[in-house]
Parts: structure tokens; C-alpha cells; sequence
């Protein structure tokens, strides 16, 4: 038989290249649409990291460059080919900006959202799994945070266009009842790929604490700034709950085993459901590369909350899924994948 054709918006990126990985390990085959907006050009019109992960899958990828807010482009991709499901990773994601520009971040998440629903339906593709975060919770009223927590308090437009696309997702799967979709709302995905080959490769200053952290142990940055160690929490510093990327990139293996079920509209957290804090990363990424990692304690960063971790239990009850990676495994692949491309690809 053939397999089946799944379409993967924004698939050059971090998460997008690891699961583009996963679903060719898992027997899928992968279409994929990126704008290079977050992605290298590699070789070959095709993105740098979409280059490796054929050199590791040893088969090729099918990619177009293409934007997803460009409704002529996506209807030609859906005549051309015949997608069984999409996994919706494309959009915009750094929290800081968003506050800065929030209409582009409205503009490109939304709107390209809407588009690449409206083409799906146009086509009678009917099944998707999107790419979701934890910031849809804003600030937790108890933790662990399950799935009944109340959503919509974000502190950002970019948690906000998240939260969004979920109640779009959702009425739409309440209109049409044939539709089927997994909201996967991530927590912290950090680490690489075990090969060194493909990882998190921020342009500029990174966003996120680790690949910070990492770019302060090879060398690239002079120290991290804590950003506030006054936090109710052990040691003062914010507590978040980091997921290896491999285990996030299988959770979206088994969400497209999900929708195979005409499961509706389902919502799960992928996260591991222990929370670490920023000393103790600091610490763990000491371990792991074998190197001092300076830091200064600054000023608390506008819209953090002290501590964020999930409880990822009714993904394991209803996706058989459960993060398999603990913290050492995440750093030494981080520091692996650092070492081998001290300026990312």
C-alpha cells in the first residue's frame, strides 16, 4: 500500500523537522511547506534541516516552499496531492515580539490558520493535529496543570493566536462532525535530535533558556541573565517543565493514531509533569557539557509566572504516549548538538 500522505505546515523548523523525522520512521510519508522565515536554506532549494533529516532517513522529502496566509499557493499544493491529515506547526512564536507586533502575530497565525482550514475543507481533508502551547493556561490556579484548567487569561498575543486557533478548531469540529483534530499543547521542548544533526537553531538572541544556555557553555554568549530570583519557588528561580523534542515529535505520531479513530476534537498536554528550575537547568547543562556556565540574576521578565509543569496523564490514558527522555538525556543531546554546530546550521 502507499503511504499515507501527511502535509506539515512550518516542517523546516525545531519541532516541525523532528516530527517530519518521526512520521518517516513510522511509515508515513511527509509533505512539507515552510516559508523560511525560522529555517536555513540548505542545498538543494530544500531547508538545512530537512537536508539532514534525509541523510539520516536515507530517503527523500517532499518539499515546496510555500506560505501558509498564501491561499492560491495552498489550494494548488491540495490538488496536487492527496493528504490523509495535516500537522499544523507554521506560525509565529516568540512571546516578546508578539507584545511588539501583535497584528503580524494575529495576521500570520490566524489568518494562515484560517486559510489552511478553509483549503482543507475545500478538499475534504478533514483531520489535523496543531501545534498548541502551555501559555494557553496564563497563569496556573494549581498545578499540576491538567487539561479542565481554565484557558484564554494569556498574558501575550502569541499564547493568545494559540488560544484562538483552539476555539476555531473546536467549533469547527462542532459544525462538522466528520472533522477530527488533536490540540497538543506543549510545554517546554528542549534538546535535539540523538545524532547531533538536526536541533534548535534561534536566529539572533535566543528566546527560550536553553539553546541560552547552551550558547553560554560553547562559548557563543559571555552569561545568562536569570531573569528574577525572588519566584515562590526551592530556590527562587521559575520552574518550567521541559520535554525532550524526540518525545514531543512521538506525541504527534500518536495523536495521528488518535485521529484514525474519528475521535472529535481532543485536547492533550505533552509535557513530562516535572518541573525544573532555571538553577537547575544551569546545573544539569554543567553536567552534561562538563563546563561553568556563568549567570546573572536581573529584574523579573514582564508576563513569567513563578512555576508552569503538567499533569500529562490523560495523554498517556488516551494516546498511550508518555515522555520517555529524562533531563541528562535532554542536555547531552542539547550539548551535542551545540558542539557539533557551535553557530547552528
Amino acid at each position: 500500500a502507499m503511504a499515507e500522505k501527511v502535509l506539515v505546515t512550518g516542517g523546516a523548523g525545531y519541532i516541525g523537522s523532528h516530527c517530519v523525522l518521526e512520521l518517516v520512521e513510522a511509515g508515513y510519508a511527509p509533505v512539507v511547506i515552510d516559508n523560511f522565515h525560522n529555517a536555513i536554506r540548505g542545498a538543494d532549494t530544500l531547508p538545512e534541516s530537512l537536508r539532514r533529516v534525509q541523510h539520516i532517513v536515507r530517503q527523500p522529502i517532499l518539499f515546496q516552499e510555500l506560505d501558509i496566509t498564501n491561499e492560491a499557493a495552498l489550494q494548488e499544493l491540495f490538488s496536487k496531492h492527496h493528504f490523509s491529515a495535516v500537522m499544523h506547526f507554521a506560525g509565529l512564536k516568540a512571546v516578546g515580539e508578539s507584545v511588539q507586533k501583535p497584528l503580524e502575530y494575529y495576521r500570520v497565525n490566524l489568518t494562515g490558520t484560517i486559510r489552511l482550514l478553509e483549503t482543507m475543507k475545500a478538499h475534504g481533508v478533514k483531520n489535523i493535529v496543531f501545534s498548541s502551547s502551555a501559555t494557553v493556561y496564563g497563569d496556573p490556579k494549581y498545578l499540576p496543570l491538567d487539561e479542565n484548567h481554565p484557558v484564554g487569561g494569556c498574558t501575550n498575543p502569541y499564547g493568545k493566536s494559540k488560544y484562538f486557533i483552539e476555539e476555531m478548531i473546536q467549533d469547527l469540529c462542532k459544525a462538522e462532525r466528520d472533522w477530527n483534530a488533536v490540540l497538543l499543547r506543549y510545554f517546554n521542548p528542549i534538546g535535539a535530535h540523538e545524532s547531533g544533526m538536526i536541533g534548535e537553531d534561534p536566529q539572533g538572541i535566543p528566546n527560550n533558556l536553553m539553546p541560552y544556555v547552551a550558547q553560554v557553555a560553547v562559548g557563543r554568549r559571555e552569561f545568562l541573565s536569570v531573569f528574577g530570583n525572588d519566584y515562590k519557588t526551592d530556590d527562587g528561580t521559575g520552574v518550567r517543565d521541559y520535554i525532550h523534542v524526540v518525545d514531543l515529535a512521538k506525541g504527534h505520531i500518536a495523536a495521528l493514531r488518535k485521529l484514525k479513530e474519528n475521535c472529535g476534537c481532543k485536547i492533550y498536554n505533552l509535557g513530562t509533569g516535572t518541573g525544573y528550575s532555571v538553577l537547575q537547568m544551569v546545573r544539569a547543562m554543567e553536567k552534561a557539557s562538563g563546563r561553568e556556565i556563568k549567570y546573572k540574576i536581573v529584574g523579573r521578565r514582564e508576563g513569567d509566572v513563578a512555576s508552569c509543569y503538567a499533569n500529562p496523564a490523560l495523554a498517556e490514558r488516551e494516546l498511550g504516549w508518555k515522555a520517555a527522555f529524562g533531563l541528562d538525556k535532554m542536555c547531552e543531546d542539547l550539548w551535542r548538538w551545540q558542539l557539533q554546530n557551535p553557530t547552528g546550521f
